[in-house]
């Protein structure tokens, strides 16, 4: 097999003037565009060395606003080859090997506890302070033998593993994991950051045909797909966990391509300010390799890399080049504009290029200080990171960290000890604290703040933000016949096709009144005139969160004016007034907020199960059930048996959002994917757990996104009925609530639907839904009464519930109050002519007690609680 040349040549180079242009660009500051930076990579001799120079002043210029001036770092680390079976083929690599050469050499399948925790007590010993966990990608999705070890050892998968292994080393040795695991998935960041405080991927090239094309150093690699790789630095920025990257250059990419992987590496950057550190690293042939022939990256072509890379990532980017394969040339790596030296280990071998030992540090600071600059050690997570803080270190990670940063530079302490720590939950666990009186002030004294103290830094880059939104934004035309989409709408919704479905969702005027005449009659003849709604009440137990949803304003920093958590007495107090007034139900959901330990969840049901036996507990979104089972540890099918026997009984559906994630990563930064979205209900679904079913519309979408997202809802119901389970009680319309949604204040959403909309919605939700789920509810807390009676005329069977409190929408700006009593429920029907019917969450007859309760009550709390005990 041959594998092409690196990298490969582009007729006779840049002319001179291009290369002067490009270089004057460079000295003067000015933004590059792709087409220079390739003229740039160019770069030799004499015009390598004024490259060089432009690029060291933007270096030092970052160094200085950092307050590190003169100062290059490195960490001071174990390297811990966890295992070196893999499932790819990558034609450079000598680190990947099969399982029969480990059972030669007398090695396990994976190292073992023991010989991880030898490593890492010995660089204690010698004062190191990282431990790089470093493995092949998914070995047991390849290897049989791989998968039997992590069974016989107790292990679902190697990323658990992984998990166990880096709290181990953080509980004995004191030293910080830094995990190379290979790609990871959204979950696999949610349940490794709790253990880690940075973690990294080279991304190598975002060139696909060294991929895809047979002889290609990727082929046959599935991890190395340069859209599954920018995948993972994304959802490292979404998870906010610090992340390591870099190109490898001289694999075969083309200059051009090689430029194009940078301005990659900075687009993300910037939308989620995640990337800590970027490695410029140069091919070097191996033997026993397919690629063994193929000629080494050459100097000259790691500086240019290094010195374009500073130009583009700019001064405030960490660049890191490996000094073991580079010779003695330290010099010209710090000419071009490199600040770190990575990690250097005075106890291990680099195990993925064995053949090039580490330099002595000694000897690095000596060459460092021949260039004018100090070295000092950092931590495996950089400086900038330890100093940010929330959310971009676990808060079961700050004593590891903290006991070994400098707290005013972020660096290492060079004072530091070097032992085990315990990794534990939050001591502080339910503490009522900060305005727990929201749920009633409100209503009555507003907000404090209209924005959260850390808006400019918690979404990411707004305007990245913009630029992805923008086509979005723009309504597509629709050519479909909408008198022929109606016809096949009153005759058979469940043909309507999907240009048949977008029409009707852009109809207006005569068309749109047609349409909800016939989703209104579908209403009558599936449900019936009762308009139902539930007496109930929304517990918001915290709005401290991180997650970064652009649309939420009520999510708060715990220092911020607003922020509040209730202690479980107080979710208990509210559940039982709420059972006093007679309600059914109360709905618990809250911010993610990073004190509270992995079990609060069960906590939480449980405490209202003991106060209130009778209560339903209808709680905790696929957010939140994903946030529990990766603290805890669990699989979500674990954490939502033991929720279940904990109190729960059904969940909310919400995070659904928009169940596309074109339009979800606009509107939030680290929320759960959709895929994941469904994971979660289906899994509830499969074990008794009902859910109800929701979209948020009128932000970023259009009526494609809407279409795609009923259809989804729709397959999710019919494998849940397939399956003989009850699957979604409901759906629920949420209309984006703009005044104070981040994403709108920053000039990107729409200001909420349209009447139109609503309506569209309401109608369509109806038909192609039918008949898989026969319950659309609309919502009086963001439409209000003559809002919520139109849409019981367009499809609407359900009014929701009293919620007796309600905050979400409220922080958000909505004007309608946070509760309704018995008899605004039953006014708002009887303005649309229909009759009422009190129901309980899963659409079952309401015992004639409680109905007697709310009907003395009106469904109202005579007194809402006090701030705190």
């Amino acid at each position: 097999m041959t594998t092409t040349s690196a990298p490969q040549p582009q007729g006779t180079g840049p002319t001179t003037n291009a290369m002067r242009r490009a270089l004057k660009r460079a000295r003067d500051g000015v933004a590059l565009d792709v087409a220079e930076a390739a003229v740039l990579l160019q770069a030799r001799g004499h015009d390598l060395t004024d490259l060089c120079a432009s690029a060291a002043r933007v270096r030092d210029a970052g160094l200085e606003a950092a307050g590190r001036a003169g100062v290059i770092t490195y960490s001071r680390s174990v390297f811990i080859p966890l295992t070196r079976l893999c499932r790819d083929k990558c034609h450079y690599c000598t680190f990947a090997t099969v399982p029969g050469k480990l059972r030669r050499a007398g090695h396990g399948m994976f190292m073992s506890p023991d010989e991880v925790l030898a490593i890492a007590r010995r660089g204690a010993e010698l004062g190191c302070k990282e431990a790089l966990i470093t493995l092949g990608d998914k070995p047991e999705d390849r290897w049989p033998e791989a998968r039997e070890w992590l069974e016989a050892e107790g292990y679902d998968d190697t990323i658990a593993y992984v998990r166990a292994m880096a709290i181990r080393i953080l509980e004995e040795t004191g030293l910080l994991p830094h995990l190379n695991p290979g790609v990871m998935s959204w979950t696999d960041f949610q349940r490794l950051k709790p253990v880690a405080p940075s973690m990294g991927m080279m991304l190598e090239t975002t060139a696909e045909r060294l991929w895809s094309e047979p002889g290609g150093p990727h082929y046959g690699s599935p991890d190395k797909e340069p859209a599954v790789r920018l995948r993972v630095l994304e959802d490292a920025g979404r998870t906010s966990v610090p992340f390591t990257s870099g190109l490898l250059i001289g694999i075969g990419e083309t200059y051009e391509e090689r430029a194009e992987s940078l301005f990659v590496l900075r687009r993300i950057s910037r939308a989620y300010r995640g990337i800590q550190e970027l490695i410029m690293q140069n091919f070097r042939a191996k033997p026993d390799t397919v690629m063994r022939g193929m000629p080494d990256a050459e100097l000259d072509e790691l500086v240019a890399t290094i010195a374009v890379a500073r130009h583009i990532m700019g001064p405030a980017a960490c660049l890191q080049a490996p000094p073991n394969l580079v010779d003695d040339e330290y010099a010209r790596l710090i000419g071009a504009g490199i600040d770190d030296w990575g990690g250097v280990s005075p106890l291990t071998p680099d195990h993925v290029n064995p053949e090039r030992p580490w330099p002595q540090i000694e000897e690095l600071a000596e060459r460092s200080a021949a260039e004018g600059f100090r070295l000092r050690e950092r931590l495996a997570v950089y400086p900038e990171f330890v100093q940010r803080g929330e959310p971009w270190l676990d808060p079961r990670l700050l004593p590891h960290v903290t006991a070994l940063a400098d707290p005013e530079t972020g660096l290492a302490r060079e004072d530091a000890v070097l032992e085990g720590r315990p990794w534990q939950e939050p001591d502080e666990g339910f503490v009522a604290s900060g305005r727990t009186d929201l749920h009633r002030t409100i209503d009555t004294d507003g907000r404090i703040s209209d924005r959260r103290d850390d808006f400019d830094a918690v979404y990411g880059d707004w305007d990245a933000l913009r630029e992805a939104a923008a086509p979005g934004m723009a309504p597509e035309r629709i050519d479909t016949d909408v008198r022929q989409a109606l016809r096949q709408a009153a005759d058979d919704p469940q043909k309507l096709t999907d240009a048949e479905a977008l029409a009707l969702l852009h109809a207006d005027g005569p068309a749109l009144d047609a349409l909800t005449g016939i989703a209104d009659q579908l209403r009558r003849d599936v449900v019936g005139d009762d308009v139902t709604y539930i007496v109930t009440r929304n517990i918001n137990f915290t709005n401290v969160c991180y997650t970064g949803c652009r649309f939420c304003a009520f999510a708060q920093r715990r220092t911020d004016a607003d922020a509040y958590t209730l202690s479980l007495d107080q979710v208990a107090d509210r559940a039982q007034q709420a059972w006093e007034v007679g309600a059914v139900e109360v709905c618990m959901q809250g911010g993610i907020h990073p004190d509270l330990p992995g079990t609060a969840y069960f906590d939480i049901a449980r405490a209202v199960k003991e106060r209130v036996p009778g209560m339903h507990v209808h709680a905790f979104s696929p957010m939140e059930v994903v946030n529990g089972a990766t603290r805890t540890g669990l699989s979500i099918r674990e954490w939502l048996a033991a929720a279940k026997e904990a109190g729960l009984d059904s969940i909310p559906g919400t995070a659904a959002e928009i169940l596309d994630d074109e339009v979800r990563w606009i509107l939030t930064k680290g929320k759960l994917p959709a895929a994941t979205w469904i994971e979660v209900v289906r899994t509830a679904h499969e074990l008794g757990i009902r859910s109800s079913s929701t979209m948020m519309y009128g932000h970023v979408d259009q009526p494609r996104h809407w279409l795609g997202h009923f259809r989804t809802l729709a397959r999710v119901q019919q494998a849940a009925l397939a399956e003989n389970v009850g699957g979604f009680t409901e759906f629920v319309t949420l209309p984006f609530i703009h005044t104070n949604a981040p994403v709108y204040l920053a000039g990107i959403a729409r200001p909420g639907p349209t009447t139109r909309d609503n309506r569209a919605v309401t109608a369509m939700a109806r038909l192609l839904l039918h008949p898989y789920i026969t319950n659309i509810q609309t919502s009086w807390v963001k439409l209000g009464a003559e809002g919520a009676a139109e849409m019981l005329r367009s499809g609407a069977n359900d009014l929701g519930g009293t919620l007796m409190e309600e905050t979400i929408s409220r922080m958000a700006g909505s004007s309608y109050g946070s509760y309704r009593s018995v008899q605004d429920l039953v006014a708002i029907a009887e303005s649309a002519g229909r009759p009422v019917k009190p129901r309980t969450t899963l659409y079952g007859e309401v015992p004639q007690e409680r109905v007697a309760a709310a009907r003395a009550s009106d469904g109202h709390l005579p007194e809402l609680l006090p701030v705190l005990e």
